[in-house]
């Protein structure tokens, strides 16, 4: 189901989202340009994924557990017992609906295997590739907008005013209580985490390092210059705007989730990189009260 305009969507309700629902909100916007590499098309939609293996040469290596345990922990108090994992999928839907309104979540979720859909994902931000096919939010149908051709293509200015109106959507969420529910639904995204093949890991850790690895990225300034990859064949390519890449192999090598903070625009990095680091703040020092 094709997401619409954020600009459509009523305010936020002030009990607020979960965070790493701002995280995938902010950075499917951001992707919704959808520069798949090397020519390929967006993968269809695909039934709620099964536990994925990591992928190889991650960016940002998952932490290792040791003795002493996690470097960050949550203490997970969920106010009702939690179902299974693979059961989970209506208690975390009706969750999200409760905050967010069910409009909201019809149109932005994909809510079927949504932990692990989560947890895949950003596990993946760090990596070169975090695959649409396995993201909690809905592709936005927007299209990636380029001006001038050739080696005078750069991105167009008009893309960055897409993305506002989801960043204040963001902005407007009181993020105590939204790590609060973070807490609240651990243990399910800790059970995900195992299943994606780190038995030992601790996936709030997880977080924190890849939010780490965001606020690294690069603010460039001024137009970016992009190209399209080359893709022999007779037959002309009707989405020529899902083949283009950074001209800038510095920004090229990127990882995928600093790629899309980079295709937001300076001003737009800037506040999702205050949100990223907010929400840093509450995940990592473990100060999650509970109420």
């Amino acid at each position: 189901m094709p997401a619409p305009d954020p600009r459509d969507l009523h305010p936020p309700r002030k009990t607020g989202a979960p965070p790493w629902l701002l995280i995938f909100l902010a950075l499917a916007l951001a992707g919704a340009a959808a520069w798949w590499f090397k020519g390929r098309k967006p993968e269809p939609p695909a039934p709620a994924p099964e536990p994925v293996a990591a992928q190889p040469a991650p960016a940002v290596e998952p932490p290792t557990a040791v003795a002493s345990g996690p470097q960050h922990p949550i203490e997970a108090v969920p106010p009702t017992p939690l179902p299974d994992l693979a059961d989970a999928d209506a208690h975390v839907t009706q969750a999200l609906t409760d905050l967010l309104g069910r409009g909201p979540v019809q149109a932005l979720l994909q809510t079927d295997g949504f932990v692990r859909r989560v947890v895949a994902t950003v596990d993946n931000l760090p990596r070169a590739s975090a695959t649409a096919r396995l993201w909690p939010v809905q592709p936005t149908p927007q299209r990636f907008l380029v001006q001038g051709e050739g080696e005078a293509a750069v991105i167009a200015q008009g893309n960055a005013g897409r993305y506002g109106p989801l960043l204040s959507f963001a902005e407007a969420v009181p993020m105590e209580r939204a790590v609060q529910l973070y807490a609240a639904l651990y243990p399910l995204f800790q059970q995900a985490y195992a299943e994606l093949g780190y038995p030992k890991g601790y996936f709030n850790d997880r977080l924190v390092a890849v939010l780490d690895h965001l606020l690294q990225a690069p603010e460039p300034q001024g137009p970016l210059r992009v190209q399209l990859t080359e893709v022999k064949g007779e037959i002309a390519d009707p989405r020529p705007w899902v083949r283009y890449e950074f001209a800038d192999p510095e920004l090229q090598a990127l990882s995928s989730g600093q790629k899309m903070l980079v295709r937001m625009g300076p001003a737009n990095q800037k506040r999702a990189k205050k949100l990223l680091a907010e929400l840093r703040r509450h995940v990592a020092s473990g100060a999650v009260a509970r109420k």
